[in-house]
């Protein structure tokens, strides 16, 4: 398989995305020297709100910085977790006197090395508390939850997370109702080819013609369902099946949706799968409040998407409600 990417150094790809990011957001943001970090630069005196993870997945996390979202991002080389001393120098740098909430997808390398940047920050006087993304179904079951991985659902969380600090939540209140965001949402991913990472010729993922994968994480790990290529009907069926079977959702509480392509993924196929997760939410009396569908959380060019579900309560409905200015997209409600 040969790579097509237009890029300049395979070395130089995470560097280059944050300077492209820097260059778009026309000096709303600001670099962090040494680090593929950068803050927004109209920090308020209040809790702040610190993303990150390896790039390669964009818009996550590196486009989660903004007007209503994160105010600050440390991310790592394609796929690989930030080091502890620059999630520990971004942190410094944004800290605005009430404390830094780390949010990250819940993966071995991030947890390992954003706990060594909260000692080291503790160490100084910097008091931070951690919220992992666990949305994945397919990664444990329900009474492992704490072992799912984080994808594209992670965007809600941010969402809640920032409209927290920006209404002056301490940062013991901004981490609980984070967590409650993360643990009211739920994701499924599917994929029929694999993405490659710039500077290999081989792919994520491999999948055999004719055939898709349920459950698929974001780095090519396994899912928890293989078989013939389905129509766009019949995935969604079986996606939100999945989903269901986890936890079913409560009539009384209405759903954000997120559509998410996975990178390589037609508007067009998204549109399909979103005309049928709606209509299957509808018969059963589910409420949607707000539908989001385009690229939150990529794997290269892989070719497949997921679906996320986030029940909102009376709280979480107030704060979600909040502006919102992204780089990437929109709610359509």
């Amino acid at each position: 398989m040969l790579m097509r990417k237009f890029i300049n150094k395979p070395g130089d790809v995470a560097m280059e995305t944050l300077e492209g990011y820097l260059a778009v957001t026309s000096g709303r943001t600001s670099r962090v020297p040494g680090t593929l970090g950068l803050i927004r630069r109209e920090l308020t005196d209040r809790v702040v709100v610190l993303v990150g993870g390896g790039s390669g997945h964009e818009p996550v996390w590196l486009e989660y910085v903004g007007e209503g979202l994160a105010d600050a991002v440390c991310q790592g080389d394609v796929f690989a977790a930030p080091d502890p001393m620059s999630i520990a120098t971004v942190a410094a740098a944004a800290h605005r006197g009430h404390g830094v909430l780390f949010l990250y997808g819940n993966y071995a390398g991030d947890r390992l090395n954003f706990d060594l940047a909260a000692e080291e920050l503790a160490a100084d006087g910097i008091v931070t508390r951690t919220v992992r993304v666990a949305d994945d179904v397919a990664a444990a079951p329900f009474d492992r939850r704490d072992d799912r991985r984080g994808i594209a659902g992670g965007y809600f969380a941010t969402r809640i997370a920032a409209a927290a600090a920006a209404r002056g939540d301490h940062l013991d209140a901004v981490a609980d109702i984070t967590q409650r965001a993360v643990d009211r949402t739920r994701s499924i991913g599917v994929a029929g080819a694999g993405g490659t990472i710039p500077g290999s010729d081989e792919p994520t993922l491999v999948v055999p013609d004719g055939r898709l994968e349920i459950g698929m994480g974001m780095h090519g790990e396994k899912g928890v369902w293989a078989g013939d290529f389905l129509s766009a009907d019949a995935t969604t069926d079986k996606m939100l099946e999945l989903l269901l079977t986890d936890r079913p959702l409560d009539g009384n509480h209405p759903v954000a949706v997120l559509v998410n392509g996975l990178g390589a993924t037609t508007r067009a196929e998204l549109l399909i799968v979103s005309r049928r997760l709606l209509n299957c939410l509808a018969e059963q009396a589910i409420e949607v409040v707000d539908t989001h569908i385009g690229e939150y959380a990529t794997s290269q060019e892989m070719h497949g998407f997921s679906i996320s579900l986030f029940e909102l309560d009376d709280e979480l409905t107030q704060l979600y409600h909040g502006s919102v200015e992204a780089t990437f997209a929109g709610g359509l409600a």
